[in-house]
């Protein structure tokens, strides 16, 4: 079994649960918290699918981690836990950062 597609995917069905919450039932900052994590992880479900097939795997562990931990540290305050799990979400934005960097670097280095 693939575990990095496989958990690209249940990121992606995670992002859009997080956001249909965020769009239907949450209220106050909750709905912006939503929001923004269901986007930035929806968008780095793809773009592990994306590194995988272009022999990038280690930027898509980096996609799927950091979306994650960027992603459920917000839903995580949307659903009331405290506000100090915010300071855990710039470490999230730090590996899809790192993805992407590391994406550039196997891409350059990669003939086509």
């Amino acid at each position: 079994m693939n575990w990095l597609l496989a958990l690209a995917a249940l990121s992606g069905a995670l992002a859009v649960g997080a956001g249909a919450f965020g769009a239907h039932g949450a209220s106050g900052p909750a709905i912006d918290w939503l929001k923004t994590g269901s986007h930035y992880q929806l968008i780095h479900a793809l773009a592990a699918l994306v590194a995988v097939q272009l022999g990038a795997r280690g930027a898509g562990w980096l996609f799927v981690s950091g979306g994650a931990i960027f992603g459920i540290s917000l839903y995580l305050m949307a659903i009331g836990l405290p506000r100090w799990l915010g300071a855990i979400t710039p470490i999230g934005g730090v590996l899809l950062i790192a993805g992407w960097l590391l994406l550039a670097w196997v891409v350059l280095r990669t003939p086509h």
